[in-house]
């Protein structure tokens, strides 16, 4: 992230300085707190920081803290290191429980999310480099490196079994492209490594010793089949499972059979659902390194945006809750879009639904015995600061916002509203009636699946002045909202029937976001009472695993609550309107397409 401000969205800083930077939200304890509460801690580990969240026994936001992680950045290579995260996470830990005033002993359990980024470890545990650089600190490759797109493109031509599960084909953004990636550019590093894993379950290896897997991970990034265990006894039934859903087939064809080796010893002999405790807790020399009680249950991880799931999807206002309370299909009604430097698009069904171009059906893969259907796109918060930081007025934008203590994204928001008001246009969004954005500046990754699709500007004019800023900012915003316009539409088709749209994440907090997206989804859209939804996704995890709650779709309707509901304009020229650009924004694609199809054979 640029060091000239930080937005709504959370986005990549480049080699920070190890200092860390805190937040402390208004806390409900009291200086004469006796040690009696019961307190469960969350960690989310995502693409710039780490973060620590304390959470009372209702669910409310007790006090959190940050601390920036580094990143290096090469062409589509993106790396991060294992070592700098564990210590990211004991300096939030601490300063969350010390500004919180809260003592070891009131923690009662602790979960971990993180991105699907990929940590390589040798037999000590100690990091393994995946980089060209040979830099051994840098073990970890993130979730949004593109360098397996070759590999990806070869894995999926050989359409095994397995894809079905992942939307038809396979992103370079999940482990078995980069994992073959490895083996075929760095082999030294290749035969050194004893256990490779997402990093979300490293963290949980790393606090308990223990080294089952999520089901959560390895159903949305490994390919393995997590409906193998869907007669082995429900999540009440907790407890460590066989790896058996391992596709050994899938591995020997696309070049990585000795990943099969050792019962899969490499990348996972056991797993289990999200909350289930793990090994015998937190081990004594974690527990000194985070400040923490020893033995305190860790649950089975989450990738951070499926626990930004668990910590908003049974968030719906108390009268519809009260009217579905016992209806299991009232959660497969609802999509929860966790906004952040990308978005993800999160809905459950009691059934499995195959949906080309959208990875799943994954079998309990967020809410225990739910299909989990997953879309996406790779950038949201990412893209909006980008293309405010590469604008020739984002300087003189910033130092603005600075001078006032505000956001860029809220003075790009004022200037918008000034200049609707000073062309007396009927309502904002048709300020950007000649710009259209389609976002696609690092790839498609629902529905269409297409890592090459490249992202299109139309309506750009020699004009460099802030209000021409403000306007590609509402261009990109809504390209992003018709983006998920078009995710909701496409599972909808397949299977789904979505009527709620939920939202959480950095995004979230921009109003205007929300607003361009319910206009746009024409539906309301309802956020969490609590804005930290991951921290609470993850806390939600210790409370299972403290037993606390007999399954995790308890610990959700208990831990959740609604906030604010943004409702549609119900002005029919913004529907209309929208519908219009809508159409432009899916022609942007095939004419793309198009394009890409005539250079091929100019190039034949």
């Amino acid at each position: 992230m640029s060091g000239k401000r930080r937005g709504w969205s959370e986005t990549t800083p480049l080699l920070h300085s190890r200092s860390s930077f805190l937040e402390m939200v208004t806390s409900t304890a009291t200086p004469d707190s006796a040690p009696s509460r019961t307190i469960f801690l969350g960690v989310d580990v995502g693409t710039g920081s780490a973060r620590a969240g304390l959470f009372d026994e209702d669910g409310k936001l007790l006090g959190s803290s940050s601390s920036p992680i580094q990143i290096w950045k090469d062409g589509n290579c993106v790396e991060q290191s294992s070592t700098d995260i564990w210590h990211a996470i004991c300096a939030a830990v601490k300063s969350a429980c010390s500004l919180a005033d809260v003592v070891a002993g009131e923690v009662k359990g602790l979960g971990f999310a993180a991105t699907c980024s990929l940590v390589a470890v040798d037999a000590d545990g100690s990091p393994v480099t995946v980089s060209w650089s040979g830099d051994s600190r840098r073990n970890v490759i993130v979730w949004m490196d593109h360098r397996a797109v070759e590999q990806a493109e070869r894995i999926n031509s050989r359409n095994s079994p397995v894809l079905q599960y992942c939307g038809g084909s396979l992103s370079p953004e999940m482990q078995p492209p980069k994992l073959l990636w490895v083996k075929e550019n760095l082999q030294e590093s290749w035969s050194m490594v004893f256990r490779w894993m997402d990093l979300s379950d490293w963290l949980s290896y790393r606090a308990t010793g223990d080294d089952t897997r999520s089901l959560c991970t390895t159903v949305c990034k490994w390919t393995y089949l997590g409906h193998a265990h869907m007669h082995q006894g429900s999540e009440k039934d907790s407890r460590d499972m066989e790896a058996c859903g391992w596709d050994d087939d899938f591995w020997e064809e696309i070049g990585l059979g000795d990943l099969v080796d050792g019962h899969h010893a490499k990348i996972g002999r056991s797993v289990a659902y999200p909350g289930h405790p793990l090994g015998s807790g937190l081990t004594p020399a974690a527990a000194k390194e985070l400040g923490l009680v020893a033995g305190i249950p860790v649950g089975t991880s989450l990738i951070d945006a499926h626990a930004g799931g668990v910590g908003v999807m049974e968030s719906v206002p108390q009268l519809a809750s009260d009217a579905k309370e016992d209806d299991m299909e009232a959660i497969c009604h609802r999509m929860v879009l966790v906004c952040g430097t990308s978005t993800c698009h999160m809905a459950v069904s009691r059934s499995k639904l195959f949906i080309p171009g959208v990875w799943g059906p994954f079998w309990s893969a967020m809410v225990p015995e739910y299909w989990l259907t997953e879309g996406g796109q790779s950038a949201t918060g990412a893209l909006l600061d980008h293309v405010i930081e590469n604008h020739v007025a984002s300087p003189s934008l910033a130092n603005r916002a600075a001078s006032r203590n505000i956001s860029v994204f809220e003075l790009l928001n004022e200037i918008l509203e000034t200049t609707m008001l000073d062309l007396k246009r009927p309502f904002l969004a048709s300020l950007t009636e000649d710009m259209h954005v389609l976002p696609d500046f690092h790839g498609n990754r629902s529905p269409l699946a297409d890592p090459k699709s490249k992202g299109v500007v139309c309506g750009l004019t020699l004009d460099s002045s802030e209000k021409q800023l403000a306007l590609l900012y509402l261009a990109t915003l809504q390209g992003i909202a018709y983006g998920t316009r078009h995710i909701v539409e496409h599972c909808n088709a397949h299977g789904h029937n979505i009527d709620t749209i939920l939202a959480c994440g950095g995004l979230a907090k921009n109003p205007l976001f929300i607003q361009e997206h319910a206009d746009i989804l024409g539906c309301p859209i309802i956020l969490p009472r609590e804005s930290e939804s991951v921290l609470l996704g993850a806390a939600i995890l210790s409370a299972v695993a403290a037993r606390k709650y007999s399954s995790l779709n308890e610990a959700m309707r208990a831990l959740n609550a609604a906030g604010q509901v943004i409702h549609p304009s119900t002005d029919p020229k913004v529907k209309k309107y929208h519908d219009a650009k809508y159409h432009i924004f899916r022609e942007l694609y095939e004419r793309q397409l198009s394009h890409r199809s005539i250079m091929a054979q100019a190039l034949a």
